[in-house]
């Protein structure tokens, strides 16, 4: 029996156009993520005092570093305290991405 490691296991995943587009959001959604500690870590600041600065609590602080932005705007009051932004866009797929990504959604059902 063939062992596959995780990087085997994702590549295989990322031929699903569906799951290709939510792993993408994924990694957009950590790199902010990263942003957010990275920032914590450099200027000596925890969960608490960084809640603190937002006005948000500390479980909004580490749930959003946890990946889940159940809210933008709690997102926005931390992003801003901390000298940055975010910005949403839509964007279109192309037509045969699209497609795919249709097919592959209709076959999760």
């Amino acid at each position: 029996m063939k062992e596959f490691t995780v990087e085997d296991h994702l590549k295989e995943e990322l031929k699903d156009p569906y799951f290709r587009e939510t792993y993408e959001l994924e990694k957009q959604k950590f790199a902010i993520v990263r942003k957010i500690i990275e920032y914590r870590i450099k200027n000596k600041v925890n969960q608490s005092q960084l809640a603190k600065m937002a006005g948000v609590s500390q479980q909004h602080i580490s749930k959003i570093e946890n990946g889940i932005f159940s809210s933008m705007l709690t997102l926005e009051k931390v992003l801003l305290c901390i000298g940055m932004t975010v910005k949403i866009k839509a964007v279109s797929l192309d037509p045969r991405t699209r497609s795919r990504v249709a097919r592959a959604i209709k076959n999760r059902r």
